[in-house]
């Protein structure tokens, strides 16, 4: 005891003895970091987590794009030139010439209701064409393929709210990788929140509508149940926790880019919802976001709460404003106890600061 004692010590005396060198006595000033970028407290009882522990989660179904497996069987067809017949409809000629109807919308400049005449000639473009089956989502037609769910989403000229349907044929780009085998294409592709938003619903059948969202904890949707979304925003937004900014909106001092903002609090400080809402997702598996929540709100507007310890809610569950989503915690790629809160209209990242109250 005596010995680490003194070992302890020896770098202090040292230290003292240096700075009485120093001339005038004077001594290199302490950086000052603003309110938000102060660096981490050292705490005897906080202990950080491995980001891949577990959090804590209601008992759910496993994830929309694990429901339905996807397998990549998409057909390539060449560029052809085809003569409309007489009882010919859009659809019916995407599914002759395997081609997707969108995509042959595109083509030829057809807009809504997609009005066609017999002896009319339509340009098929080539490509290699997923048929969509229903309960299939974008990331795990995405993942079957091996690329980005975005790069679908720009090829197939996709908008929001991104509903796929049974019976659509989406434009598959060729991977960049080359990758071939199914779990080589498994580990190509990387899973974001904009994937989440954009290609988290299954595809709905054909007539079929989105499940209503449930008011309970208690009662688990099945995965492969599409839900429906609210229409408008209600009211302004609030902060989701209260406590100490450490990270702003935006590219950071080593360049990395932060969609949000990081607020530091103590463990198991209740996270709650910044408007009314649906809850689109509650997992893990995003691993720099560790327990996460995204909720929609209408209007286009999504919040995320990530970092969390314990997640309180589940996916097609419908939140007020002010309800307790989560528990905060510091898993992911978190520095500290702390909350990552993002702000997204459609799915662009918009500074929360910008929407929320002052502090």
């Amino acid at each position: 005891m005596g010995a680490s004692i003194g070992y302890r010590i020896a770098p202090l005396t040292a230290l003292m003895l240096l700075s009485a060198c120093i001339p005038g006595g004077d001594r290199p000033e302490r950086p000052r970091y603003p309110d938000y970028e102060q660096p981490p407290r050292p705490s005897d009882t906080y202990e950080r987590h491995r980001f891949d522990e577990g959090v804590q989660q209601l008992p759910s179904a496993p994830s929309a794009w694990q429901a339905r497996p996807v397998s990549a069987d998409a057909r390539s067809i060449s560029a052809m030139i085809y003569t409309v017949r007489a009882g010919d409809t859009l659809r019916g000629i995407a599914d002759r010439t395997g081609s997707g109807s969108e995509a042959i919308a595109r083509a030829n400049g057809l807009r809504p209701p997609f009005v066609i005449r017999p002896g009319q000639q339509l340009e098929i473009p080539a490509g290699r064409y997923h048929l969509v089956r229903a309960g299939e989502t974008g990331i795990a037609i995405a993942r079957a393929y091996g690329i980005d769910w975005s790069r679908i989403i720009a090829a197939n000229d996709l908008i929001e709210p991104y509903v796929l349907r049974a019976g659509m044929r989406v434009l598959i780009p060729a991977a960049s990788s080359g990758k071939t085998s199914i779990e080589e294409r498994a580990a190509a592709f990387r899973l974001g929140v904009d994937d989440i938003l954009t290609g988290g619903e299954p595809a709905l059948a054909t007539n079929q509508r989105p499940s209503r969202p449930i008011s309970t904890p208690n009662r688990v949707l099945p995965s492969t149940a599409a839900i429906a979304q609210p229409e408008r925003l209600r009211g302004a937004f609030a902060w989701p926790v209260h406590g100490r900014l450490v990270g702003r909106f935006g590219p950071g001092a080593s360049g990395e880019k932060n969609n949000g903002i990081k607020i530091a609090v103590p463990v198991d400080t209740p996270i709650l919802a910044a408007a009314d809402g649906v809850v689109a997702y509650a997992g893990d598996e995003i691993a720099a976001l560790g327990g996460l929540v995204i909720l929609k709100h209408g209007d286009g507007w999504t919040t995320v709460y990530g970092h969390a310890s314990q997640l309180l809610v589940q996916r097609g569950q419908a939140v007020k404003k002010g309800q307790t989503v989560a528990m905060s915690g510091d898993s992911g790629f978190a520095d500290r106890p702390e909350v990552h809160f993002e702000l997204r209209k459609g799915r662009t990242p918009v500074d929360p600061l910008g929407q929320l109250p002052p502090l």
